[in-house]
């Protein structure tokens, strides 16, 4: 028998009423929202304090310019520290700095992606609501746990590598636990969009993480950490105390499968009750043979390596480039890499609405990739030329790096995870959220680690490795697109047949690919 948060049942008794299920969606939606972005704000401080633990200024550089009130250079150089700017924090100071902290990176990543297996099998079985909150403070503490290291004077590098790793592990509980929760909410009519719209929590986490650990970085780099670190922690303890992972929670039916009104909610609620301990979690094994989740998995193992090495190395490509012949100072790079996440909440919207439109996941997804490739030239080529132009062409290349990403490890996750080839007996969301995303967090390590090495030769392989990781992308959903495109076509043929929303009600990405094997 299933419960309700505490929280709903404290805010029902002092209401006197039922809430309906619009008002539950909108407060889960608000609280998954919030407990991503805060999983992504706390993965942000590394890449923010980069410069300061290895701060690689050579005096010939020019002076560093400020971009206005938000922008700004703190007092006359990269940061105030205890000791000397110039010096950085051992053990990330050395010739093999850069390095290392490409290694601290993958320690993370690889972890997450391993993690990310597990959470996703554990997901299906246990408390979706313990197993999310549990994840988020044994998250924030490793985080913090990182920024101590500067207060007690640490330098040793396996600290610092310890606390990324058991970070990772258990940040690796977030994405499988929210987008089965969001998928148990909300049927397949309008997923792309809904979904699209709901992703922005990952730009918005990256700004806020940016702006939050770039505001305290003059006070220590520990505090970069620290804050993130508890702002995980405490919305933790707002989403045991408050979500409802299933509407069998609050006593409505469920949504997974179609579409549930409040008039139904009570005979569905019944039915549901019954039948909820009777549907099995299936197993990673048969998750995977679900048509379509192999090439977007390896879709997203690359789209991820474009994706996070920005998240990783933006601000510090940032703060050692030329910008119309001046440098930005540490804090200054850290804030203005935020608006490639604007860009990415503009693209994850588009790629949302376009497939829902197309009902063409993988033609949008492909699409964008491969747009990606001449934003990603066109940065590195021209990007140094101005600010003004600058911001634009970061912009448009996080619109299409992030869009493709945005829209696999959600909509296209929650269409496999209710795929029809289940029947409706099965849990499979957070089982096929983790597989998708786990293979993308490979490539999320690789990319990090690989740049590490690579940008001592210079930023100009690191964004040919880029480009080249788009163009793999987009080639690994050939053969879904080419079916998506011969159903386009057809349509355009037949218009009276295979309307979408049949395909919607089938819960399938692409309805002949996926129901050849149904």
């Amino acid at each position: 028998m299933r419960s309700a948060p505490p929280g709903i049942n404290l805010l029902r008794s002092i209401g006197g009423k039922e809430w309906s299920r619009n008002a539950h969606r909108s407060l889960v939606l608000a609280l998954t929202f919030v407990a991503y972005a805060c999983y992504h704000a706390s993965r942000k401080p590394t890449s923010i304090v980069k410069s300061v633990l290895d701060p690689e200024s050579p005096s010939s550089k020019p002076p560093r310019w400020p971009l206005g009130p938000v922008f700004t250079e703190s007092d006359g150089g990269r940061t105030a520290l205890a000791s000397p700017p110039s010096q950085g924090w051992p053990p990330f100071n050395g010739t093999d700095g850069t390095a290392k902290l490409g290694e601290i990176d993958v320690a993370f990543l690889a972890c997450y992606s391993l993690g990310m297996y597990a959470a996703g099998h554990l997901g299906d079985r246990l408390n979706l609501r313990q197993f999310l909150a549990a994840g988020m403070i044994g998250s924030g503490a490793f985080v913090a746990l990182f920024g101590v290291g500067y207060f007690l004077n640490i330098h040793a590098f396996g600290f610092y590598l310890t606390m990324q790793m058991l970070a990772g592990l258990l940040q690796a509980t977030g994405w499988p636990s929210v987008v089965a929760v969001v998928g148990n909410w909300f049927g397949e009519r309008k997923r792309g969009l809904i979904m699209g719209i709901w992703n922005a929590h990952t730009s918005v986490g990256n700004i806020c993480g940016s702006l939050l650990a770039a505001s305290v970085l003059q006070r220590g780099w520990g505090w970069s950490f620290i804050l993130p670190g508890a702002l995980i922690g405490s919305g933790g303890i707002l989403v045991y105390f408050f979500l409802a992972a299933y509407p069998e929670d609050v006593g409505l039916g469920s949504s997974r499968y179609g579409k549930v009104n409040d008039v139904q909610d009570e005979e569905a609620g019944q039915e549901m009750e019954s039948t909820d301990d009777t549907r099995n979690a299936i197993g990673i094994a048969k998750a995977i043979l679900i048509p379509g989740v192999i090439p977007f998995a390896l879709c997203l193992f690359f789209s991820k390596l474009v994706a996070y090495t920005f998240l990783y190395w933006l601000p510090f490509y940032l703060s050692h480039t030329a910008i119309g012949g001046e440098y930005l100072s540490v804090k200054s790079a850290g804030n203005l890499s935020t608006l490639f996440d604007v860009g990415g909440i503009i693209g994850g919207i588009l790629a949302g609405f376009i497939s829902d439109q197309l009902n063409a996941r993988a033609t949008t997804a492909a699409t964008f990739m491969y747009l990606a490739i001449p934003s990603l030239y066109a940065y590195h080529t021209y990007g140094g030329i101005s600010r003004s132009v600058n911001i634009m062409l970061m912009m448009i290349t996080g619109l299409f790096v992030n869009g493709p990403y945005a829209l696999i490890t959600t909509a296209v996750s929650a269409d496999l995870g209710t795929h029809s080839s289940l029947k409706g007996d099965s849990r499979a969301l957070a089982t096929v959220t983790a597989i998708i995303d786990g293979t993308g967090s490979v490539g999320a390590a690789l990319g990090p680690l690989v740049t590490g090495f690579l940008s001592r030769h210079g930023w100009s392989l690191v964004f040919k490795m880029l480009m080249f990781g788009a163009l793999v992308a987009g080639a690994f959903l050939f053969v879904l697109v080419r079916v998506e495109i011969a159903q386009i076509i057809q349509q355009h043929k037949n218009p009276s047949t295979d309307h979408p929303s049949q395909q919607e009600a089938e819960g399938s990405v692409s309805s002949p690919l996926l129901m050849e094997d149904s």
